[in-house]
Formats: structure tokens, C-alpha cells, sequence
């Protein structure tokens, strides 16, 4: 209620707003609390404290809680940085692929054809590198992961970056490369086997190459041994077959490649 006399409220009250434009509609708390960033800070909060409570309990220190509290909010950090983009993966410069694509070239000369980004009809997936050679046909996905933490496998089929289980990762390899079998194997007319692989750089792979969930997983820098390691399997009649069905079956992701 305002104090002014009854005359001076009625000349002071504003005419209507003639405008037609709608009105400023005010977020709400509601609104607010589902925006993306406070749903990631919100998680990770929780993240941070259940592991805070949680070792505190158990270590009989609060101190000790606290330090978990923040090493567990930093992982989340670094596992949402790194699963998370407004970009699309295969809008991104990769210097993984880069360095994959600089070792695959220097094979040509053995008689070896690469693709390089080509997409998996029907989906989003993609497969970085395939390569058709005297050896067989392979699928490279070049793989950059933060070299601040191990790269580790447990029990033979297992494995771990970090605190992080990378089994959605070989899975999805995987996949990739049953799928480009299975278009190039039915326009050639025999069965044409596709190797998943995984070129991880960054961290140190401790072993040389190892199988892990039916894909190979090895040091980056290892790839051109990787396909060469093997005996003949195709003449070079079929190499020149086998490239020119899988470019057909396996559009490049973006432009011509």
C-alpha cells in the first residue's frame, strides 16, 4: 500500500503498455536448478562427499575425508571433460589421429590402402583408420587419453585408465569393426574378417599388444608393427577389391577423406 494521496497514485499511474511484445517470462528456482552446469556441479558435490564421508569413516579422520572428498571431485572433472562435448568427436583436430595417419602412410609403399574417418551406417559411430593390406583388413581407433593416469588391465579382459573402466570403449571397437566386416564381407562374397584395435597415446601401455574383449590394445606408436606383424592373407588383386567396397559401404564421416 503506498502513502500518497488517492489523487496523486490516479495521475501517476501509468497508461497500459501498447507494445505487442509478449512478456519477460522470470526463470524460476525450478528452471534454474536443471540447467546442465548445476546438474554436473550438483553430481559432483555428491560425488565428492559420499567419498569424503565415506574414507572419513573408515580412515577415523576427518582431514583424511576432506582429501578424498576433493580427489574424488577432481576425477568426476577429468571423467566429465573427458566424455563430455558441445562438439561433435569427429569435429575435433585429433593429434592422436594425426600421428596414427603419419605411421599408416609410411605402408603404402608395402602395398598397404588406408581410409581414414569413415562412418558406420545407421549410427554416430566412426572408424578413425581402416586399413587394407597384404596382412588383412584392420580398424585403428587412435585413442588420446590424459597421460597423468595409468593405463592398467585386470584379469586378462579388463581395462582401466585410471579409476575408469574402459569396457564401453572396447565394446564400441568392437562393434565398429564386426560392422564394416559384415558390409564389405557381403559385397564381396566371402567372409572378410575386420581387426578392432585400439592405439592408445598419452600414458604408457606396459605391454606390447594384448587382446582385451576381442580388441588389440597397444601404444600409439606401435600400429604400423601391429599390421605387419602378421602373415600374407590377400593378393593385391583383393587388397584393390576390398578398399574400393569398404569406401563404397563406409562413407567418409565428413567430406572426402
Amino acid at each position: 500500500m503506498s502513502d500518497r494521496p488517492e489523487s496523486e497514485q490516479t495521475a501517476a499511474k501509468p497508461s497500459a503498455p501498447t507494445s505487442t511484445y509478449a512478456p519477460i517470462e522470470r526463470a524460476s528456482v525450478r528452471t534454474l536448478l536443471q540447467q546442465p552446469r548445476f546438474l554436473r556441479l550438483r553430481n559432483r558435490a555428491i560425488v565428492a562427499v559420499a567419498a569424503g564421508l565415506l574414507v572419513g569413516f573408515l580412515a577415523g579422520d576427518w582431514r583424511v575425508g576432506v582429501t578424498a572428498g576433493v580427489i574424488a571431485a577432481i576425477l568426476e572433472a577429468v571423467y566429465r571433460a573427458r566424455s563430455n562435448s558441445s562438439v561433435p568427436a569427429w569435429r575435433r583436430t585429433s593429434v592422436a589421429e594425426r600421428r596414427t595417419e603419419a605411421q599408416l602412410r609410411k605402408l603404402e609403399r608395402s602395398g598397404y590402402r588406408t581410409l581414414h574417418a569413415r562412418a558406420i551406417p545407421g549410427s554416430e559411430a566412426q572408424i578413425d583408420h581402416l586399413v587394407v593390406g597384404p596382412t588383412g583388413v584392420y580398424a585403428v581407433d587412435s585413442e588420446k587419453w590424459d597421460r597423468r593416469l595409468p593405463v592398467r588391465v585386470q584379469m586378462g579382459k579388463k581395462l582401466f585408465h585410471g579409476p575408469f573402466d574402459m569396457k564401453p570403449r572396447l565394446t564400441e571397437a568392437k562393434w565398429e569393426a564386426s560392422q564394416a566386416s559384415e558390409l564389405i564381407t557381403e559385397s564381396f562374397g566371402r567372409e572378410i574378417s575386420v581387426v578392432p584395435s585400439l592405439a592408445i597415446y598419452g600414458p604408457p601401455v606396459p605391454w606390447k599388444i594384448m587382446t582385451i574383449r576381442g580388441v588389440d590394445v597397444y601404444q600409439g606408436d606401435r600400429a604400423r608393427r601391429w599390421i605387419t606383424k602378421r602373415e600374407r592373407a590377400l593378393t593385391d588383386a583383393e587388397i584393390d577389391r576390398i578398399y574400393d567396397i569398404a569406401a563404397q559401404v563406409l562413407p567418409p564421416r565428413y567430406g572426402d577423406s
